[in-house]
């Protein structure tokens, strides 16, 4: 199972969203292809409700604490209650580091 779906699956049974979308960016990055270790994730739940950015934030981190332990490196996150989502998330900017735009200026 890729992490990416790894990691939709344990967002999915901890906070049973409205709308999940989670893409492994990796090759946004400058890493060895097949990577899985740079990932954006929209998460639309009643359970971030009541909940400020901080503390969604955390929410999420406390539950993919293995993996940001581990293997993900980068987790951006986009995440919202039901009444805050409008169908879409910020998109991610392309990567300035890691020797990705060496010699550009």
């Amino acid at each position: 199972m890729s992490l990416a779906k790894q990691i939709e699956e344990k967002l999915t049974a901890s906070f049973a969203p409205e709308y999940i979308d989670v893409q492994c960016e990796s090759h946004m990055h400058n890493v060895p292809e097949g990577s899985e270790m740079h990932f954006r994730v929209v998460l639309v739940s009643e359970a971030f409700h009541s909940l400020g950015k901080v503390q969604r934030h955390q929410a999420v981190y406390s539950v993919l604490g293995e993996e940001m332990a581990g293997p993900i490196h980068a987790l951006a996150l986009h995440v919202y209650a039901p009444d805050e989502w409008e169908g879409e998330a910020p998109v991610s900017p392309e990567c300035q580091g890691g020797g990705k735009n060496k010699g550009q200026m």
